[in-house]
């Protein structure tokens, strides 16, 4: 089930979010045991050099690296955090996340399309983290980014796809691919994205903060991949009434 997205070819559609983890050893075991191709890198975690320990060291070089601009909180910053991240990274793949809000920490669409506009002219492979709008969408695929990724839900609340009905109409009305970014809380919630049509599902809460984020990473992978065959093979719609699935007539006739 691979698929093509800022110009590199996929074969896990489950990307993860490095923060949070109770250490950097377990990234290695996380990549390596789920099939992660995409991991996402806050700046202030990556240097080089010193005696801090650095996130860098411890991701398989294959591993592609998408670096995130969390603590920005306008497009400035966004943009000057994502220059630093290039330069540390090697990697021009960036997630724009600019939160001005500090309670609820959702994105700053206006703020975040600055950003894209000024990225993508960059060179950058650009994935922005949004509120679930679909003009808002729209406007970042006019702008060439690579793939919007509208939340499920507000960060780290497990509450999955509270704007599920916001996520459709996104994922049904524009061609560059939808990855499904914060809130999602279980395995399920990540399978129900996937159903929608969702390309992939970033994850870092659910995983890190699981008692055995391993074995949490792999139960997510499976159920992204069961979600995705699912939306491919073609989820069935809901009815109204009964259905049975054996034929009632002739039942017992003549007897």
């Amino acid at each position: 089930m691979s698929f093509v997205i800022g110009g590199k070819t996929i074969n896990s559609r489950l990307f993860v979010g490095t923060g949070k983890l109770p250490s950097y050893e377990m990234i290695k075991d996380i990549i390596r045991e789920a099939q992660i191709d995409v991991v996402t890198v806050a700046v202030r975690r990556a240097h080089r050099g010193g005696e801090r320990e650095n996130i860098l060291d411890y991701i398989p070089k294959e591993t592609i690296i998408m670096v995130n601009t969390s603590g920005a909180r306008d497009y400035k910053e966004a943009v000057k955090i994502a220059l630093i991240g290039r330069e540390l990274t090697n990697s021009n793949w960036i997630k724009v996340e600019i939160e001005a809000d500090t309670k609820y920490l959702l994105p700053d669409n206006e703020e975040t399309i600055k950003a894209c506009e000024i990225l993508v002219k960059e060179g950058f492979n650009v994935f922005p983290y949004i509120s679930p709008d679909l003009i808002v969408a729209k406007k970042l695929e006019d702008i060439g980014v690579s793939a919007v990724m509208p939340l499920g839900s507000p960060i780290g609340t497990n509450k999955g796809l509270v704007a599920k009905e916001l996520l459709k109409a996104i994922i049904n009305e524009i061609k560059i691919p939808v990855i499904v970014d914060a809130g999602i809380g279980r395995p399920s919630h990540a399978a129900e994205a996937m159903e929608l049509g969702a390309e992939a599902c970033l994850i870092n809460t659910a995983i890190a903060t699981a008692k055995d984020p391993i074995k949490m990473a792999k139960a997510f992978k499976m159920a992204i991949d069961a979600g995705r065959l699912a939306y491919e093979v073609g989820v069935l719609k809901e009815k109204e009434y009964a259905d049975a699935s054996s034929p009632l007539t002739g039942f017992l006739r003549g007897v």
